[in-house]
């Protein structure tokens, strides 16, 4: 790497962190007993303490580091309607009318994350955007442009196509040839909107004890028993919501998550109007390559943040820096000069179908796999989580306890991870 490229103030962590430092939680002794534990402080974790804390139960949400240290604040901040396999795919696995109802969630999430950020009042910059994705050979335009055409049950009503003599409206780059613009995605700082989930499960009475691992469950006649760092906890209810960071305590969800890292880059400040001029409508960005890249501009509109997938093996992200940053040079030429202020990386959790899961499996409550989609998905099937707990009837979704797949030979460790991810890198340059 360059040290060119490194602005005087670099550092290698979360561009969000600077905004909103992390959080210090008053230590609370280990209690003997809870309604409801639940391990993983993230998004899913705290939307779920949420529902059964409203709803009588108490609760205690464990965490192995600090409270929302891995995905819910290290994200991009976007948020779409966030399930991968389109209409086709889906009614080939779960005919028509399920297929429907899988995308329907996925709509439901973008709205309900929404409605949920208003009531509640947290101020995390949540602003519905648009969505621009870019065509990145003409090839894949035509694709776009003929599915977008035969195939509107794969398309929200309001989704656009974008040709290439209008792409200047929505990015000032020549890199794309055309796209679908999505006027209804959105976007926020993930970590504020972690911060006031936080806020809001403590206000609400919920107990979180963070630097607590799970190191071992045992299941009971009535229950659970924890083994954690503070001594042993016994649990009516018990729920995982760990994501990308699913660790062998879990071992069947462990076995079915793949974590993926991914990384992002924040430039410097830029000079005034440039952000204005490459993104004018504001947009969150994605393309079609199979290693997608995704980024935006950043709240105060004064820097560009920019992630993807840029490496055959996991990196520390100051070894990314220079990849994400001729990535990004390839699509803005304007900013070569443009050194790097912030470079850090986070684990996605991934599953073998593309789709988020959420169900019971051996008694134990779990949501996960948002396949890179979490800021909505997280929230919504997280609420559900804690609504089924509660016993409510609206915890239902169509996502509930469906197969959820893993390999043989797969234990947690993603070994396939590097020949997958050259393969892709190849399809993207020569076969798009």
């Amino acid at each position: 790497m360059k040290t060119s490229l490194l602005a005087p103030n670099y550092k290698d962590t979360p561009y969000w962190w600077d905004r909103t430092k992390r959080p210090i939680l008053a230590q609370i002794d280990l209690p003997k007993k809870v309604d409801v534990a639940i391990i993983g402080s993230g998004y899913t974790g705290l939307q779920a303490s949420i529902q059964t804390i409203r709803n009588g139960l108490e609760t205690l949400v464990l965490e192995s580091e600090q409270a929302g240290w891995g995905g819910s604040s290290r994200n991009g901040g976007q948020i779409s309607t966030s399930i991968k396999p389109n209409f086709t795919e889906l009614s080939k696995r779960f005919g028509s009318e399920h297929a429907r109802a899988i995308l329907q969630e996925g709509e439901n999430a973008l709205e309900w994350v929404g409605k949920f950020i208003q009531e509640e009042g947290i101020d995390c910059d949540f602003l519905k955007s648009g969505r621009f994705h870019g065509a990145h050979t003409p090839n894949q335009y035509q694709i776009l442009k003929r599915n977008f055409e035969q195939n509107q049950q794969n398309f929200d009503p309001e989704t656009q196509l974008i040709s290439p003599a209008e792409q200047h409206y929505e990015i000032r780059s020549n890199f794309y040839h055309g796209g679908l613009l999505y006027p209804n995605h959105a976007s926020l700082d993930p970590a504020r909107y972690h911060q006031g989930l936080l806020d809001c499960a403590l206000n609400c009475g919920v107990k979180i004890k963070d630097r607590c691992a799970v190191r071992k469950i045992e299941r009971q006649n009535e229950g659970f028993l924890l083994y954690t760092d503070s001594g042993t906890l016994q649990t009516r209810e018990l729920a995982v919501s760990t994501g990308g960071y699913t660790g062998s305590v879990t071992p069947w969800q462990q076995r079915r998550i793949i974590p993926i890292g991914s990384y992002i880059i924040a430039t410097e400040e830029l000079e005034d109007g440039l952000v204005d001029h490459l993104i004018p409508m504001n947009r969150v960005i994605t393309d079609t390559r199979k290693l997608v890249v995704y980024y935006r501009a950043s709240p105060d509109r004064k820097r560009i943040l920019f992630g993807g997938r840029v490496s055959l093996n996991e990196t520390d992200p100051n070894k990314s820096v220079g990849a994400l940053h001729t990535q990004l040079t390839k699509i803005f030429p304007q900013l070569a000069a443009a050194r790097v202020s912030h470079s850090w990386m986070g684990f996605v959790g991934f599953t073998f179908d593309f789709l988020p899961h959420t169900g019971v499996k051996d008694g134990i409550n779990y949501s996960m796999g948002y396949c890179g989609s979490g800021v909505s998905l997280a929230s919504y099937f997280g609420a559900k989580m804690g609504q089924r707990i509660a016993g409510l009837p609206e915890g239902k979704s169509a996502l509930d306890d469906i197969s959820f797949p893993t390999r043989p030979l797969y234990f947690g460790n993603p070994w396939f991870l590097a020949p997958s991810i050259l393969f892709y890198q190849l399809k993207d340059r020569y076969f798009s």
